[in-house]
């Protein structure tokens, strides 16, 4: 595991925290998994690879791609739309929070942090999720790839498509995730990066970058932002 984030750990003060969603927030695993089921299910097809936990994370079209063996578009059309219907009516209901980020959010933003999403996840379902869990409040700005056509082409750009928006400066803001994409990206926006260890991202110890850091819980990560 990487080095738990402490007070003596090296990042300067920001205002602003960014999040991922997936892995880092909730446990969406069990939901999207199924829907990915669903949809090829009654499209008639088998999956060309297992599905499960290794796949939640990228793009809804990579993801489908990668799952079908096959880039046809039509044959993509078909599964996305079937899994829309299943994952944005009550797939997305079976979402639930990691223990303690609910009140980690909450201290993050009565300490005057302000907060953002920068999300893989289609920005319809993530507004869902963030209703049903009941911090839509706490987030000032929700960003997806597909919140503007054409969609953005990584995370990396919606971040700084964020920040430009935003008008933040680099300087004042850390993003936190779960998964190396989520490290390179704050990387090619000149901002610090927190992983957080409590989710089901890909970071191990040999995918750390010696100037990330890491939090084992969402009440290390308050601490180290908002103080004690």
């Amino acid at each position: 595991m990487p080095p738990l984030l402490t007070r003596d750990t090296a990042m300067p003060a920001c205002r602003h925290v960014l999040f991922d969603l997936d892995g880092t927030l909730i446990d969406s695993a069990p939901a999207i998994l199924a829907s990915y089921r669903e949809a090829f299910a009654g499209a008639g097809l088998a999956p060309a690879r297992a599905i499960d936990a290794s796949i939640v994370g990228p793009p809804l079209a990579e993801t489908l791609q990668m799952l079908a063996g096959s880039g046809d578009p039509a044959l993509l059309t078909v599964l996305a739309e079937r899994f829309k219907a299943s994952y944005d009516t009550t797939g997305y209901l079976q979402t639930a929070a990691y223990a303690g980020i609910g009140d980690m959010l909450a201290r993050l933003a009565a300490s005057g942090l302000r907060l953002a999403i920068a999300t893989n996840k289609r920005l319809h379902p993530t507004r869902l999720i963030l209703q049903h869990l009941g911090w839509a409040h706490h987030f000032e700005a929700v960003y997806a790839l597909d919140m503007c056509e054409p969609r953005l082409p990584d995370k990396a750009a919606m971040i700084a498509r964020l920040l430009a928006d935003r008008g933040i400066a680099h300087e004042d803001a850390v993003y936190v995730g779960d998964r190396v994409e989520d490290g390179r990206s704050a990387d090619t926006n000149r901002l610090p990066f927190i992983a957080a260890t409590w989710g089901y991202g890909s970071l191990d110890a040999g995918d750390m970058a010696p100037h990330w850091h890491a939090a084992a819980s969402p009440a290390a990560l308050a601490a180290r932002l908002a103080g004690a």
